[in-house]
């Protein structure tokens, strides 16, 4: 199954692993999953850390390199994915978890957050 990764679980995974949520570390490690993540939570690293923000201090091209070595899929944004956005119901206001969630249902791909708001849109998101 292919695994979306929010930016959370993306950011820890790749610097925080301890901070992972065990199941997320459990669907991580299982062989039959293929892990995946988006252009947009680069972007949103890129931003977040140029803005100074605490909790994204990383080198988004770093980031990037090192996610493709080691064997992640990247997922490029697409048109067919931002017009998914205008039919999602206005439950999380944050536009790069609103940009993942259309992502999994265009792609069917299985999102896994630890975000509760995210976990509430009708789509194949898992909660972690």
């Amino acid at each position: 199954m292919k695994l979306l990764l929010d930016t959370h679980i993306l950011l820890w995974a790749a610097g925080q692993p301890e901070s992972l949520p065990a199941a997320a570390r459990k669907l991580m490690k299982n062989p039959a999953n293929e892990l995946v993540f988006s252009a947009a939570s680069i972007w949103e690293i890129a931003i977040k850390c140029g803005l100074g923000r605490d909790d994204f201090e990383v080198d988004a091209r770093l980031l990037r390199r090192g996610l493709l070595d080691n064997g992640y899929l990247e997922l490029a944004i697409t048109s067919e994915h931002t017009v998914a956005i205008g039919g999602l119901p206005t439950i999380h206001k944050d536009p790069f978890d609103r940009l993942l969630v259309a992502q999994s249902m265009v792609e069917g791909i299985t999102l896994l957050t630890s975000d509760p708001l995210v976990a509430q849109y009708p789509a194949p998101v898992r909660r972690v």
